[in-house]
C-alpha cells in the first residue's frame, strides 16, 4: 500500500494522475492558497513549512512497490506545497525525489512558482518529464501583493524558457486567474516556449470576472497561436463545453 505517492481527486486530478507532496506547508504565502483549509492546518502552521516525516524512505518504498507491480507513472511535485519554495534550498528534497523517481522508472512533473530555485535541477529532468509554472500576474507589484514569497513573474518565465530549451515538455497553469487581461498577456509572453496551457478560474477568492468572456478570449488567442490547451472543468461549465 502506497504511503506518499497518491492519486489526486477533484480539481487536482486535472493536472496529473499521480502526485507526492514533499513538504508539509509552504512559504510562498499566496493569498489565494487552498491548501491550509484542505489540510486542516492553521495558516501560521502552514506558512512555517517542514519536510514530511521520513519522506525520502517512504518515497523509495512507494517507488519500489510500483516498479514491482509493473506500474510506471508521471508523478507531480507537488500539489499542497511548492517543490522549490525557500526551504528546499536547505533540504534539497526535490532533487532527491527526482533522482528516486527516475531510478525506479517513474516520470517527473514539476509544478512551481519557485523561479530560479529550479535551475540547478533542470539538468536532471529527461525528455519524458514535464516542467510547469503557475502564472498569475504579469508585473512585480501585483505578484508581490498576491504571492509575497514566490518568485517574480519573469523568474518563472525565464525558468520555463530554459526547461523548454533543454527539450523538456513545458506547460503553464493559468490558475487562479486574478486579472483576465494579464492572463491573456502571459500567454503572449510565453507561447514561443510553452507546449501547453491549462486554463482555470479563481476558486478560493471573490471575483467579479466574466468567466465566459475570459474563456472565449483565451481559447481564441491560443488557437490563433496554434497552442495546445486544456480547459479545466471549473471554466468549462461557463463555456457550455461537454467534457
Amino acid at each position: 500500500m502506497l504511503k506518499v505517492i497518491y492519486e489526486p481527486k477533484g480539481r487536482a486530478a486535472e493536472y496529473c494522475p499521480w502526485a507526492v507532496n514533499l513538504y508539509r506547508g509552504c512559504g510562498h504565502l499566496c493569498k489565494y492558497c487552498y491548501a491550509p483549509k484542505a489540510l486542516r492546518m492553521a495558516e501560521a502552521d502552514f506558512h512555517s513549512p517542514a519536510p514530511r516525516v521520513d519522506i525520502v524512505d517512504k518515497l523509495i518504498k512507494d517507488c519500489s512497490e510500483l516498479r514491482t507491480k509493473g506500474e510506471f507513472h508521471k508523478v507531480l511535485l507537488c500539489f499542497s506545497c511548492d517543490p522549490y519554495q525557500q526551504i528546499n534550498d536547505q533540504f534539497q528534497l526535490t532533487k532527491r525525489a527526482i533522482e528516486i523517481l527516475h531510478f525506479y522508472g517513474q516520470s517527473v512533473v514539476i509544478l512551481t512558482k519557485g523561479g530560479y530555485r529550479a535551475h540547478a535541477d533542470l539538468p536532471l529532468l529527461q525528455t519524458h518529464d514535464e516542467f510547469a509554472v503557475t502564472l498569475t500576474c504579469d508585473n512585480d507589484t501585483q505578484s508581490r501583493e498576491w504571492e509575497p514569497g514566490a518568485a517574480l513573474p519573469q523568474e518563472r518565465i525565464d525558468t520555463l524558457k530554459e526547461a523548454n530549451a533543454r527539450g523538456i515538455f513545458t506547460w503553464v497553469s493559468l490558475e487562479p486567474v486574478l486579472y483576465p487581461e494579464q492572463s491573456l498577456n502571459l500567454i503572449r509572453l510565453t507561447h514561443q516556449f510553452t507546449n501547453k496551457y491549462k486554463l482555470g478560474i479563481a476558486n478560493y477568492i471573490k471575483s467579479n470576472v466574466d468567466w465566459a468572456d475570459y474563456g472565449h478570449k483565451a481559447i481564441a488567442l491560443l488557437r490563433e497561436l496554434k497552442k495546445d490547451f486544456y480547459i479545466k472543468e471549473d471554466l468549462r461549465k461557463y463555456l457550455n463545453i461537454v467534457k
